[in-house]
Order: structure tokens, then sequence, then C-alpha cells
């Protein structure tokens, strides 16, 4: 298949100086097998991909920059029906498998052979199936509060039904009451410790998602109906950093499991945090993934292409 050409070119920030402590973002719109993606890229070094979880965006990765772009190139992206991504109503074009081809295509857009790639809850998902599929685009996976897929056809089942159900109610209420619920699950409880400020930007990042896209990633790209990659996690032969929060119980074990069945694997357990372990404690978040970052970075910086 013919590549397809870059829809635009980047629209870097206006001063390309850091300011604030914050990096220079540029905008890029990148048009991949009939999809236009928002991205955004920042930094300098090897790249480092950020997927963003149900619900958020490329923006939710904005505080952790200053940490992040002193040494890599952060390429953020706004996944299917999120933020200025096209939001197809096909929820086929949602699949995991799709999107993963969406990422190796989009990389190559950006010169980009092999990446890190950090993910949160769906987008923990899906770089694990990137690596699954890809993995030779793939040099080290940071999966934070993530899973990979249900092991059981009937815990699909039921979880793709919830997940329609859900759909429904977001199609039919709209975005702001949907959030207002979502902000209320208690695998959110300990968000609302956090300061006002904090919540707020929070919340401006879930509403500024379209309720059509919410729905039509659920019933493409949600737990569901992505592949299990439980039986697969002994072959998968690069170094993993699991990341959960302790008040985060089903997560944790979640991530116990899948570090007993990962050859190159270590579990970091944040205290005093919940599901949004990056938005909770990100100083420490940011840390853990440095860290873990850090003996590769000789390594990354071969990941370019020429």
């Amino acid at each position: 298949m013919p590549r397809e050409r870059e829809q635009a070119d980047a629209r870097p920030a206006a001063d390309r100086s850091w300011q604030d402590g914050f990096p220079p973002v540029a905008e890029h719109r990148i048009r991949v097998n009939g999809m236009t993606y928002h991205v955004e890229t920042a930094g300098d070094g090897p790249p480092l991909l950020l997927l963003h979880g149900f619900t958020g965006s490329a923006d939710a990765w904005r505080p952790l920059l200053p940490a992040f772009a002193r040494r890599y190139t952060t390429v953020a992206v706004d996944l299917p029906g999120h933020g200025r991504t096209d939001a197809p109503a096909d929820p086929k074009r949602y699949r995991t498998e799709a999107a993963a081809d969406d990422l190796c295509r989009m990389m190559d857009r950006l010169s980009i052979g092999r990446a890190a790639v950090l993910g949160y809850s769906m987008g923990g998902r899906l770089a694990l199936s990137l690596a699954m599929l890809a993995p030779e685009r793939v040099a080290a996976l940071v999966l934070e509060s993530a899973s990979p897929g249900l092991a059981t056809d009937g815990e699909r089942k039921a979880r793709a039904e919830q997940d329609e159900a859900l759909a429904r109610r977001i199609e039919r209420d709209g975005i702001e009451a949907f959030v207002d619920d979502w902000e209320n699950l208690p695998l959110f409880a300990s968000v609302k410790r956090l300061p006002a400020e904090v919540r707020d930007r929070l919340r401006r990042v879930r509403l500024a998602n379209r309720p059509h896209g919410l729905a039509a990633s659920l019933r493409g790209m949600g737990t569901g109906v992505q592949p299990s990659w439980w039986d697969r996690l002994p072959d998968l032969a690069l170094p993993v950093q699991l990341i959960t929060g302790e008040l985060d119980g089903k997560f944790c074990g979640i991530a116990e499991r899948m570090m007993a069945a990962l050859p190159d694997a270590r579990l970091a357990v944040v205290p005093d945090a919940g599901h949004l372990v990056h938005v909770e404690k990100p100083e420490l978040f940011a840390t853990i993934v440095m860290n873990f970052l850090e003996p590769m970075l000789e390594t990354l910086h071969g990941t370019e292409e020429s």
C-alpha cells in the first residue's frame, strides 16, 4: 500500500524557547489509513510515545513535559475518537489492531524507527498491543494502570455488553452528564483529594471530547473487544515498567500477575495513589519513568530513522 502524505505541516509554538519551565510544543495533523490524527511533539532526544486513557487527550500529558522533554522527544497522540483526532462512526475503525497499525504509520511520518512507549489505562492496553503486533517498533514499555485484556470469552462478552450500555448512555445524555458520572466512579475516588486546579484541568480535558467519539471508542477499543494478550506475555522480549497506585487494588493485582508472566518486568506501586498515578503523584511518576528509561538512553538514541 502506498504511503499517504501528511495532511498538514507541523505547527510549532510561537516561541521556541522554554517558558515558565515548559517546553514549546509543535502540533501536527497526520493522516494515516484515511484518519487524521492530532499529534503533539516536544523536547529533544530519543522518542517517547505517550498514549492517554479513555476520555483523555494529548493535553493530559502536558504537566509532565517539563520532566520528559529535557531528555526525550515526546510524541503525544490524540487516540481515535478523542481530542482533535477524527471520530468516525464505524467502531471497526477503532479496533486495537487498526490503531496499532496507525501508530506504526504515524511513526514512519515522524521518521521514528522505534520508540519507548508510555500508556495509561486504555493507552496502556494499546501500548502493549503495539508491542505484541509490531515488536520491532517498541524499545521499552511503561504501562500505567493497564491490563492485557480479559482472559476468557465470558469476561469479554460481559464487558462488551457493559461498554455498549455506557456508549448508549453517553450518546443519550451528552458529554457533561457522562463526565459528572465518570468522575464519581470509585476508581477515581482518590482524585477528589487533589487541589481544585488539578481537578478542574482534568475535567476540561474530559469535557473537550465528543459523545459520539467516546461511544465509538468503547465499542471498538474497549476491553471487551480487544485481543487478550495474557498467553503471549511470556514471549514479550523487551523491558517493561508496570506502575499502579496502591489504592487501586484491582490493577495492583493485575500488575502482579503481569509481572509474574513477563520475562523482563518490574512493578512500582505508588503509595497513597489510585488509578490516575500520573495525575495524583506526577513527580514520583516522572521519576519512576525516567529512572526506568535512563539505562536504555544510549540504545534509545539509535531509534530515530536516518
